[in-house]
């Protein structure tokens, strides 16, 4: 039997199967606000066979969104608009979560395909928020947060947290990887500060941790997943070792599952892309922390995807590219491993596998 495709309980969660799918930015919504770009997107992800849909980063503030095109989760208009996006895709039997983010100095961009980069404040833009007043090459130099405005953080994403679960998510993410605004918080080479968010390690992971501390108090037994870039790839900079401290740190104040990413924080990094590149960082997490780990980055094959949760070592693989290339993918790889999935009456036609007797 296929260990990609056996269930996975987290807390209360049962997830049919260990295939997921990562968050992808859409850079498609309005003033935050999803439309039926997502709903198709989305709604196509879930119909595939996978055992989750995480929904792409997702502001818990204006200025913490990557572009002027990015959701948020500030207001009841978006709760609103993503109840729509969650309640199909549940009507699939699929479950759905969403990443917590804030972009941090990366913010304040326009849509990847418009002509420019920045955003004006004549097409919405505003000025980007850092741990420091260090620019991420070709971006602004950000404004260096107070700590009567960082003292707010936490309490921004619990409401977010909140909302989230309103609008009817199954499982919490906060964005802690790539450069954004956590990231740039614990990585010593975008943190300057001389306060108790800077320096020492503890004090560079401060404000994740008030972050999951006050995700995890508003969300009950809601799973909670934190993203993290576990290398900077960077002489200097945050490392692997760092991040099974942090994992370690994380675990004590209720997070669930570590999903293990990298980079983003540095410009030019050197980082030695290939199949599967980051998934030793994730088993690493995972034999020395004992808490539960995804791993992600080209994951395109079936058999490589089984391979690396059939070790005991990695819990789940989210997927990305190759399901925006075919969303129904986890149904293929399902059946090119000899097992039988759950999916929507429309498409049992697709089967090319008899059901078990």
């Amino acid at each position: 039997m296929s260990i990609l495709f056996s269930p996975l309980s987290i807390r209360s969660l049962v997830l049919a199967n260990r295939l997921w799918i990562s968050p992808m930015c859409q850079y498609s919504a309005t003033d935050g606000v999803v439309g039926d770009w997502h709903l198709v997107h989305l709604g196509a992800l879930a119909t595939g066979g996978t055992g989750l849909v995480m929904a792409e980063a997702t502001a818990v503030s204006a200025e913490g969104r990557i572009s002027v095109g990015c959701p948020g989760l500030w207001n009841d208009e978006q709760v609103e608009a993503w109840s729509r996006v969650t309640a199909f895709v549940h009507d699939q039997g699929t479950h759905v979560g969403v990443q917590l983010a804030h972009a941090g100095r990366k913010a304040s961009t326009l849509r990847p395909w418009d002509e420019g980069h920045m955003a004006s404040e004549q097409e919405g833009g505003w000025r980007a928020v850092a741990p420091s007043a260090l620019a991420f090459p070709g971006y602004p130099v950000p404004h260096a947060l107070t700590l009567e405005e960082i003292a707010e953080l936490p309490g921004t994403f619990a409401e977010a947290a909140s909302r989230a679960l309103r609008a009817g998510f199954d499982v919490l993410e906060i964005h802690a990887a790539h450069g954004y605004l956590l990231h740039e918080f614990f990585s010593p080479l975008s943190n300057q500060r001389e306060d108790q968010y800077g320096g020492s390690f503890d004090n560079r992971i401060r404000l994740l941790m008030e972050v999951a501390t006050a995700v995890r108090a508003v969300s009950a037994e809601t799973p909670l997943f934190v993203r993290i870039s576990a290398s900077d790839w960077t002489e200097g900079g945050w490392t692997v070792d760092d991040s099974v401290a942090l994992a370690r740190e994380l675990a004590k104040v209720g997070v669930d599952l570590i999903d293990v990413s990298s980079g983003g924080n540095v410009a030019g990094a050197t980082i030695p892309v290939g199949p599967g590149y980051q998934v030793s960082m994730a088993q690493r997490i995972r034999t020395e922390v004992g808490i539960a780990v995804n791993a992600v980055g080209l994951i395109t094959d079936p058999q490589q995807a089984e391979d690396i949760v059939a070790t005991g070592e990695v819990d789940a693989v989210m997927v990305a590219r190759e399901v925006m290339r075919n969303p129904r993918w986890p149904l293929q790889a399902a059946e090119a491993l000899g097992s039988y999935i759950s999916l929507p009456p429309q498409l049992e036609r697709a089967r090319t596998l008899s059901a078990p007797k």
